[in-house]
């Protein structure tokens, strides 16, 4: 081979080495990896809208305070997962619907009415507002959104006359009692049978007042009451009128849905208590969670929902035993306060030896049991 031969083979490697270098320097070169994108932050998801219908104001004793306690426990319990709203004295009447239809129309997904008279409303309105759940409470109409629900007040009653009927010195209870529906009779008769278990001499009287709350018309009720002989007072209302009226006429009384000891101390024997706070809990979570379904619920001393609580001192002690006897028989689902026989007071046999009442039985009770005097408001 020539020198020249010799120096064109040597250029040749020299440009192709120097072509390989640069094709090898134009390659894409090799990078780590990104780091993967932070993920979005989810949306947080809108509070659920929760609105009450009171049928009273809140005040600080009663019914209606008995539920706006449970409303705030509600928002203790989950926080900003939730907003409550409510709007007090509501009458039961066209007001009502008024009321309910706005809160529906203003976003509230859950709407609780708190009195027997808002059913037919919350019927009404239910398939108007499909997305919203409607929780009727003491009412017995539902639907595929709306529910009832209710307490076992007869519960709190029956445990405050085992008291009753050991503290009267007249043999005479009275009872201020609100509107003449099956929930009220039920209380009376509760009562009584409570106190005849512990004195079967006891009468009680009644006077209806014809509605929920009225202070005036409670006070007239009750001096009524104490004038025709009774000295120990239970009632169906909603205000501390009864108990008020009690002490300023040195006689003894109950307080009702709260404790209402402090409103007259001198004259208080116990308070028979609504806690509504562990069932609005468990239906709001029911429907946060999706769980909620129509239906009837009726909650007592079993889940927590009744008591009857600061009872007097001077109340004997083995009085107060067999209150408690009572209360823990009631929670283990062991004892029944509606067990036959048990005759009205125009000596009809309602109850049959033995036979315990059933839901349908006590939702229906529109008679006085024997030992209480008169008739039951229209009831032909």
């Amino acid at each position: 081979m020539t020198d020249l031969q010799k120096r064109s083979l040597l250029k040749v490697a020299a440009v192709s080495a120097v072509l390989g270098a640069a094709l090898v320097g134009c390659g894409k070169k090799e990078e780590p990896a990104p780091a993967p994108a932070a993920a979005a932050s989810a949306p947080k998801a809108e509070p659920l809208k929760i609105a009450f219908a009171y049928v009273g104001p809140v005040g600080d004793g009663g019914w209606t305070f008995a539920h706006d306690t449970a409303r705030k426990a509600l928002e203790k319990e989950f926080g900003d997962k939730i907003v409550t709203s409510y709007v007090e004295n509501v009458p039961e009447s066209a007001d009502a619907e008024r009321v309910i239809r706005d809160m529906a129309t203003q976003g509230n997904k859950l709407i609780f009415g708190t009195t027997f008279g808002y059913m037919e409303t919350m019927v009404k309105l239910a398939p108007e507002f499909k997305d919203v759940k409607f929780e009727h409470g003491t009412g017995y109409k539902t639907a595929e959104n709306l529910r009832t629900y209710d307490s076992r007040t007869y519960e709190g009653a029956y445990m405050a006359g085992v008291i009753a009927g050991k503290m009267t010195k007249t043999n005479t209870l009275g009872v201020v009692a609100s509107v003449p529906i099956p929930e009220v009779i039920r209380n009376i008769n509760s009562f009584t049978m409570g106190a005849q278990s512990s004195n079967p001499k006891v009468k009680t009287k009644v006077v209806w007042v014809n509605q929920w709350f009225n202070p005036p018309e409670e006070t007239k009720a009750a001096t009524s009451l104490i004038n025709s002989g009774a000295d120990v007072l239970f009632q169906n209302t909603d205000s501390a009128a009864v108990l008020k009226t009690a002490q300023e006429k040195g006689k003894r009384a109950f307080g009702w849905d709260s404790d209402m000891s402090a409103y007259g101390p001198k004259a208080h024997l116990g308070s028979a208590i609504i806690n509504w706070a562990p069932y609005y809990i468990k239906t709001t979570r029911d429907v946060l969670e999706g769980k909620w379904t129509t239906g009837s619920s009726w909650w007592g001393v079993k889940e927590g929902a009744i008591d009857l609580v600061s009872i007097a001192e001077d109340v004997p002690a083995e009085t107060k035993a067999r209150v408690d006897e009572i209360r823990s028989g009631l929670a283990a689902g062991t004892y029944a306060i509606w067990k036959g026989p048990i005759v009205d007071n125009t000596g009809k046999e309602q109850l049959a030896k033995d036979v315990v009442a059933d839901d349908k039985f006590l939702s229906g009770v529109m008679f006085y049991v024997k030992g209480v005097e008169g008739k039951v408001p229209n009831n032909k």
